[in-house]
């Protein structure tokens, strides 16, 4: 069987890939991840008994707990591929101080590459962003060969990180593959991001805050195409390239804000704009065309996955309770020690 390395699975995109992978494919995967404020092994309830996962704590950024893992990893069959999820990716946390971002992302991925390509991993996928090629204008897209030009701390570390797997093809010829996506959105994303908080925050009855003027232009993808990108980069795609994931799907944050008022029937009166905040990027648009050619398109339509996203999170308030009040971060902590497999 298959064995796949997922780094930062506890998190929204690596436990939706999970999920996806485990219950769509004969595949074992094996979760590593540092359990910070945004690793919920709740997001993993539907497989966490599945004899095809399973979880260790661990930091990418700690030499002796990868080196450890991959090698008791190892066994006949080995490892694989690695998929790297594994980040700090809140802007205005990365604006607050940016040292634990250059931890992980930048570190962590340094110290994930070289543990894999001494193993001899035949695959690599680095997930990436959008957010390093930095802000674009009112009219085009953003190719895999446009300039890195970020504008945030946490885009400057992913694309220090980004920069880092390709010295690893160039330099050893190890098997890198770089994806980056558009926003991603859907159930189990951290009450942090835009969707998520402003649904929660209407559902409690608490304002929207909206940065500036609300016309920051994103593309929007649902999470389970995402997952579906990086499935088929693994399958498909070619060492040493870059993959960019989008979908057409361009909306100004002030368009969402309002989408989200409306499936959840509150009145506009609930948005607060607010002062915004340093070095925000007008607008992404990516051309996703070489996906394309793999034969990846994207399958939601974001009106439908956008009401879904919202029923979600009404009917899971007790898992966004939990992870705005950091209940559930105590509890796994404690749970799993400093290291340790799941039980």
């Amino acid at each position: 069987m298959r064995k796949i390395l997922v780094t930062g699975g506890c998190g929204f995109m690596g436990s939706d890939f999970i999920r996806y992978m485990v219950e769509t494919s004969q595949v074992m995967i094996v979760n590593l991840d540092k359990l910070t404020y945004a690793g919920n092994p709740e997001n993993l309830k539907s497989v966490e008994q599945n004899p095809n996962y399973h979880f260790i704590r661990g930091d990418i950024a700690d030499q002796t707990a990868v080196n450890e893992t991959l090698a008791s990893l190892a066994g006949q069959a080995g490892i694989e591929a690695v998929v790297n999820f594994a980040a700090e990716s809140h802007v205005d946390r990365s604006i607050m101080g940016a040292e634990a971002f250059v931890h992980t992302n930048v570190l962590g991925t340094q110290v994930l590459l070289e543990a894999a390509r001494k193993l001899g991993v035949s695959r690599f996928i680095q997930i990436s962003t959008d957010e390093v090629y930095g802000t674009l204008g009112p009219e085009g897209k953003i190719s895999e060969e446009s300039p890195l030009r970020p504008n945030s701390p946490y885009a400057a570390t992913k694309a220090a990180a980004d920069l880092i797997c390709r010295s690893y093809f160039k330099t050893y010829g190890f098997p890198v593959i770089i994806t980056r996506s558009t926003n991603n959105f859907g159930p189990y994303q951290f009450p942090e991001k835009l969707i998520p908080l402003f649904v929660t925050n209407a559902l409690e009855g608490k304002t929207l805050p909206l940065y500036g003027d609300g016309l920051n232009m994103r593309e929007w993808l649902f999470v389970r195409d995402h997952s579906r990108a990086i499935e088929r980069v693994l399958e498909k795609g070619t060492s040493g390239e870059i993959y960019n994931i989008a979908t057409g799907t361009e909306l100004t944050n002030l368009e969402i804000t309002k989408a989200i008022l409306r499936v959840l029937e509150r009145d506009e009166s609930l948005i607060e704009f607010v002062k915004d905040r340093p070095g925000h990027d007008r607008r992404y648009a990516l051309d996703w065309a070489k996906l394309r050619r793999l034969g990846w398109g994207p399958q939601a339509k974001f009106e439908e996955t956008l009401r879904q996203t919202v029923a979600w999170y009404k009917e899971s308030e007790t898992w966004w309770r939990r992870v705005k009040s950091g209940e559930y971060l105590k509890y796994y902590q404690a749970q799993y020690g400093k290291r340790g497999f799941n039980p």
